[in-house]
This record gives C-alpha cells, structure tokens and sequence, in this order.
C-alpha cells in the first residue's frame, strides 16, 4: 500500500520539518525574525510562559523568542527526523549545546561525568576546566563500568574523534554505562552515516556549524534525544539564552536537503585522497576509517554506512613539514572548522587542539606533524593535484635543510 509519508533517508533531509509549509502558503523556509509575541489573552500568555520555561516544546502563545521561535522549532523538527528521536533542541553553538547539557546535569543532581578521548579540544577543555562544577574523569572505553560513581552523571563521547578519527563502539559503551546516560558527539559522522541513537546512545550532540550547515555560514549545535530529556535542555536554553538565532536556523534548514548528497560526494573524494596519501613519500601515515588505519577501524561496517569525509596524517618533518604544507595549498583553505562544501586543511597541534596541554596533546596522537583534511565536493583529481604540490614542496624544504 502506498504512502505519502518518506522513509528514505534522502527524502526525509528534503522535506523534514516543512509539515506546516501548506498551511503557511510557502515553499521556502519562513524566517520569523521576531523578539516577542502579542499576548491577546493574559490566562493562555501566563499558561504558555509557564509550559515554555518547564521546557515544554510548544505553548498556545511563543511569548518571547528566548523561549521558543518556529524558525528553530522546524530544524528541530528535521533533524530529530534524521537522528530517529522524538525531540531536537538547538543552541547557539555546538559548545553551546554541550554546555547546555552538563548544566542539565547538574540541574538532575549529576556531579562526575567520565569522557573517552580523544574529542575536540574545546570539549575536552570545557570538561577538563571545571567550569562546569562537574568533575570530569578521563577514561579508556574499556574502563567505564569500574569507574562508575554513584553521582556519575553522564558519559561521553566522540565517534569519529577528533583529530585522530579513532571510532569508538556506541553499542559497547552504552553497554558498560548501564542507567547512566552517553551522549555521543556525532559532528563527523552526520546522521546520513550514523545514528547513535538508534544504537542506544541517549543524546547525540552535532556542531551544527559543520556539515549540517554545510556552507561555511551558519555557527549551531543540537542535542537529539527523547522528549523527556529534551525539557530540561530546554529549560537551561531558556535560562542562560544559547538560543540559535532564527537567521542560523533559516540557513540550517536550508542546508538539509543537500546534506545526502554533500556527504556521499565529498566521502568519494575522500577515499580518493586517502589512499593516495598513504602511498606518498611525504606522508608517515594517513588516518582514515576506510583505510582500516584508525583504532576500531572495523566499526565503520557495523555503526556507520561509510568512512566519512575526514582524513588526518602524520608528515615526516613535524612542525616545519605541517606548516609548509599549509602555506603551499592554493585550491585548498588553510582553516579550522570542518563539513563545508569547499576542502579546508588544519594542524590540530597549533589551532583546534591547542588549548590541550602538550601531554595531553601527545597521549592522544596530536603530534606536531599531524595535519586535519575536511574533504569537500570539489573534484578529486584538482584536491590531489592542489595537496601533493603543497607536499612535494614539504619534501623539497626538509630535503634542502638536511
């Protein structure tokens, strides 16, 4: 019997949370640029006040765009879609949602909190500063029921990590966390690869501003969970004011119907530039899911659907060989962030990791020779003709320097 309603993945990222687009008489996503709403009727504005800040996701009036917004309400919508859970509450960065997350864990009484590395270096900086209140104890996956606490809060994670793109088993940590809750930064992944959640995760958190934007021009994070865990996110959201701005959510949800499609190509590219990565003589080694060359390697064929669109390697020459590689690309753009359409390259050492201490930084494989490559969806043979000149040119100055 046939269906109005899409099940493919591809078809959900065009239309997913566009359901109230007839009745609004629009095609394209409407940006509702408002800061506060009229109240008509004081008992339903006194009611709706008080379900938004319990966290609820709607109320018979909006009251005030700090509380709720139908702009980011719809890319809530979408995404939930494509992560398979019930609710989706966006911030305004994806430090930000993280940051919303931990709140909501003190807020439930959690005081420890045990995270496997590597993860961004933002993230684990925030873990590891004690900003939070939470103590924050960093463990092996291997380790985690031993290290279980009665106030342990919450376990997390990053799969693929970065920069070192090591997977991690969802499966097998949610496993030894039992009742205590993962959260699983799937930045790298996008749901078109991996769906934490339908392998038991119970939040899975997305710098938005990467490939779900995917254009360079949106800065957003979201946690997909349950509509029971949502409120409380919603309610430290609504507290501290990490909303997304609607403009953000306007470009987000512009985004998501090429997201299959930016993903699918810029992988092929991918693959493509790994393996000719790690047959040059500039290059130590090349880490890369689908090289089989990352710890867990053999994960991408049961969690994931694919590789992904990240490659990171080790250049003979450290420092100097990384930074000569950087300022020799011509095609490529010497940047941090990651997942836009255009090919950026990055040394973790030096930028995304640098708030890490060097300890921290060795034990976790971010050397100084290690170089981060967000493939894009240019063509594959102008990316590898624009990287092996910028690494040819490495090898020429360490050549020259002996």
């Amino acid at each position: 019997m046939s269906t109005s309603t899409p099940t493919a993945f591809e078809t959900r990222t065009v239309h997913a949370g566009r359901e109230d687009f007839a009745s609004l008489g629009v095609h394209a996503p409407p940006i509702d640029l408002s800061t506060t709403y009229p109240v008509a009727d004081l008992d339903i504005g006194t009611a709706s006040f008080d379900a938004l800040v319990a966290g609820q996701a709607t109320a018979a009036n909006p009251i005030y765009a700090r509380l709720h917004n139908p702009t980011v309400a719809r890319v809530e919508r979408a995404l939930a879609d494509l992560e398979g859970t019930e609710a989706c509450v966006a911030y305004g960065s994806g430090m930000a949602a993280l940051t919303a997350l931990l709140g909501a864990m003190r807020l439930q009484g959690g005081r420890h909190v045990l995270v496997v590395r590597p993860l961004y270096g933002t993230s684990d900086h925030l873990l590891a500063c004690g900003l939070t209140g939470l103590d924050a104890e960093f463990v092996q996956a291997d380790e985690i029921t031993g290290k279980i606490r009665g106030d342990t809060a919450l376990v997390v994670i990053e799969t693929p990590a970065n920069p070192t793109l090591d997977l991690v088993d969802i499966r097998a940590v949610v496993a030894a966390a039992g009742n205590v809750p993962v959260v699983v930064d799937s930045t790298f992944a996008t749901p078109v690869l991996q769906q934490p959640a339908l392998l038991g995760a119970r939040y899975v958190l997305h710098s938005a501003t990467k490939f779900l934007g995917g254009h360079g021009d949106v800065i957003a994070g979201v946690l997909c969970c349950s509509e029971v865990d949502a409120a409380p996110l919603r309610q430290v959201r609504a507290a501290t004011g990490g909303l997304l701005h609607p403009l953000g959510a306007y470009l987000l949800h512009r985004g998501l119907p090429t997201l299959a499609l930016r993903v699918e190509r810029a992988q092929a590219n991918a693959m493509i530039i790994a393996e000719r990565l790690a047959r040059h003589p500039a290059v130590a080694k090349a880490f890369y899911p689908g090289l089989g060359t990352v710890r867990n390697s053999d994960l991408v064929k049961t969690q994931m659907r694919g590789p992904g669109c990240l490659i990171a390697f080790e250049l003979h020459g450290g420092h100097a060989a990384a930074a000569c590689v950087m300022a020799s690309v011509r095609l490529m753009t010497p940047a941090v962030s990651l997942g836009s359409v255009d090919t950026l390259i990055q040394h973790p050492a030096g930028l995304t990791h640098r708030v890490l201490d060097e300890a921290t930084r060795a034990a976790t494989g971010i050397t100084p020779g290690l170089l981060r490559l967000s493939v894009g969806i240019e063509h594959a043979d102008d990316l590898w003709q624009d990287l092996s000149q910028a690494l040819d040119a490495a090898s020429s100055m360490l050549a020259k320097a002996a």
